[in-house]
């Protein structure tokens, strides 16, 4: 059985490009009929949190990435790894320097693998020093204690990113030293800035948690981290993950070094938000207004008819907030290149005066009644309807863009309307 694995380590946030990997050996496992395991890399006991583990749980789950069997923690295991460095001191393999342990790297040799995206891979020991297998501290170096590790779980192929090929024939030592059979390599090209350089915070959030916090669907970000080095075939770009598990062959992962575009991403993202239903995106809404502070919330039938006007007018859910705070109070921003362009000249005034009193007289306040006496308005007063809709957005939501008028002020409510048209009005 294939078994692949993600090995966080919980010194920060899940970083976008650790994701992305993580996304990818769940895509490998998932086609395949195989497992993945998860491992802590909480070696570095200074730097390692349990809030930052906790997050890189959460965020794996709210991709939905998940993985098999309880994940195993080295910071518990380096009792195992002394153990395993001291079987190769006896096999004369290693050294001791003190506390620590040193393994011996044979010279003039060719280590080569073949790499699952970049073929053939060798480099000469003359180019690798000594390896630290455990530290004078009793705490085991990255290369040595993965090894034993991934043998331990059973791992059979390992993708992960390139900045990790240096380490591979060094890990390949260590598989031949310990009589183990080395897994099967794959190094993923890295995630880069629009400009070609490492990825940054100068190109926008480099981890999972600022995403989530910005408004990005889960489902958007792996539909967009897919697309990373990967492509399903055609020009299609929209995929959902179960589509994904189908269609996925490492062997079509391109080894050139992917590109973060974040345009692309909002895109994605706006895509998959004016395709769900209201009431799906209701809790992930609410959530957005409660960070930003909006207090007392409305109630959810009149929260999921504003957000069915505006999921198809936003890229990302915090956008909603933004747009929408003339609906929850009367507090709001205001335009005030909208207020001078559409209503501070005298007939703007009238016209909004005019249109609230026709409206006085509506019976039925829906969008299709508001329309005719706009249309019916226009017609007799000689105006376009532009005339009297611009005013009359901007006196009743402080913006000269949003959703549909008539729909928003059916929505506001004749009271709230009229009320906000009389005082722009005055």
């Amino acid at each position: 059985m294939i078994k692949v694995r993600f090995a966080p380590s919980p010194t920060g946030y899940l970083h976008i490009g650790s994701a992305r990997t993580a996304l990818f050996n769940w895509l490998y496992a998932r086609h395949y009929g195989g497992k993945l395991l998860l491992r802590i890399e909480d070696t570095d006991r200074t730097r390692s949190e349990k809030r930052f583990l906790d997050e890189i749980v959460e965020d794996l789950k709210w991709l939905g990435i998940g993985w098999d069997e309880e994940p195993i923690h080295q910071s518990s295991r380096f009792e195992v790894y002394r153990q395993a460095a001291e079987s190769l001191v006896r096999a004369g393999k290693a050294y001791r320097d003190g506390e620590a342990y040193i393994f011996k790297v044979e010279k003039s040799r060719v280590i080569e693998f073949e790499d699952m995206i970049h073929g053939k891979i060798s480099i000469n020991t003359d180019e690798i020093k000594p390896q630290v297998m455990v530290k004078s501290d009793g705490s085991p170096a990255y290369n040595f204690c993965c090894v034993v590790d991934d043998a331990h779980l059973g791992i059979t192929h390992i993708i992960r990113g390139d900045d990790h090929l240096s380490n591979t024939p060094k890990q390949i030592l260590f598989y031949e030293a310990l009589g183990l059979k080395a897994p099967q390599f794959g190094h993923m090209p890295l995630i880069m800035g629009p400009d070609g350089s490492k990825l940054s915070k100068r190109h926008g959030g480099v981890s999972v948690e600022e995403y989530k916090r910005e408004g990005f669907l889960p489902d958007a970000l792996v539909n967009y981290l897919l697309l990373l080095g990967w492509s399903p075939g055609g020009d299609r770009e929209l995929i959902p993950l179960a589509d994904a598990v189908k269609a996925f062959d490492i062997k079509d992962m391109k080894g050139v070094q992917a590109k973060f575009d974040l345009t692309k991403l909002r895109w994605l993202n706006g895509e998959y938000i004016a395709a769900k239903d209201p009431g799906d995106l209701l809790p992930m809404i609410k959530k957005q207004m409660q960070d930003a502070g909006k207090g007392v919330l409305p109630d959810d039938k009149t929260l999921i008819r504003v957000i069915g006007l505006y999921k198809t007018r936003i890229k990302t859910l915090s956008e909603f907030v933004q747009m929408t705070d003339h609906f929850f109070g009367d507090t709001y921003a205001v335009e005030e290149k909208g207020v001078e362009k559409h209503i501070k000249n005298p007939d703007s005034k009238k016209i909004l005066s005019d249109f609230a009193a026709r409206l006085e007289r509506v019976n039925d306040f829906s969008r299709n009644s508001i329309e005719e006496e706009c249309r019916a308005m226009a017609e007799n007063a000689k105006l376009k309807p532009g005339q009297i809709i611009h005013p009359t957005r901007v006196a009743v939501s402080g913006k000269t863009t949003g959703a549909g008028l008539f729909e928003m002020m059916e929505v506001l409510g004749r009271e709230k309307v009229i009320e906000r048209m009389k005082k722009a009005a005055l």
